[in-house]
This record gives C-alpha cells, structure tokens and sequence, in this order.
C-alpha cells in the first residue's frame, strides 16, 4: 500500500465518523449520544479489520507472501522450460524412481 492510500483511508474514517456523527444526532440523540455510538461503530470496524489482518497473516494470504509465491512459482517454471528433453526424461524418470521408493 502506497503512502498515498493510508492517508486516503485514514481521511476517508476520519470523514465516516464525522457523517455518521452528524447523522446518529440528525435522529435524535443529544451529542453525548451520538459520540458514544460513533465511537462504538469506528472501534468496532477497527476490531473487524484487525481481525481480517490476523486471520489474513495466519493463513499467509497476504500480498507479500502471495507475491513470494508466484515469484517462486515463476523460477521454477522458468527452469523448467529451459531443460532439455534428457534432462526432463532423466528428471521425470528421478521422480518415478522417488515414487516407487516411496510405494514400496
């Protein structure tokens, strides 16, 4: 994420507690009200998205790790590509002699 987004997203909150301010005491609730309850709402949206992080950081489906991955990905299928049909037949044939190890 770009500096530039952190600080849309922090704007964009700060903007969202203001309305829904603005909106909670437009219903009827005097200030006191009306700012607890925005509280409420921007604590709990804090708590979902730190909750998604976790979760996300766990599971290591985050944009890093998923970047890691396609990158290695990516190499290997490179090198892949670039072996000759002996080296994939010897290769292949490794892999068969691997499986039977592991069968038998």
């Amino acid at each position: 994420m770009r500096r530039i987004d952190a600080i849309g997203i922090s704007f964009g909150v700060f903007v969202a507690g203001g309305l829904a301010y603005l909106l909670l005491q437009g219903t009827g609730l005097d200030s006191i009200q009306a700012g607890i309850w925005t509280q409420v709402v921007l604590v709990g949206g804090l708590l979902g998205w730190v909750v998604t992080y976790a979760f996300r950081a766990v599971t290591q489906t985050m944009t890093y790790n998923q970047q890691l991955k396609d990158y290695e990905d990516a190499v290997l299928q490179k090198r892949f590509d670039e072996l000759t049909p002996e080296e994939l037949a010897k290769l292949q044939a490794e892999i068969e002699a691997e499986k039977e190890k592991a069968e038998g």
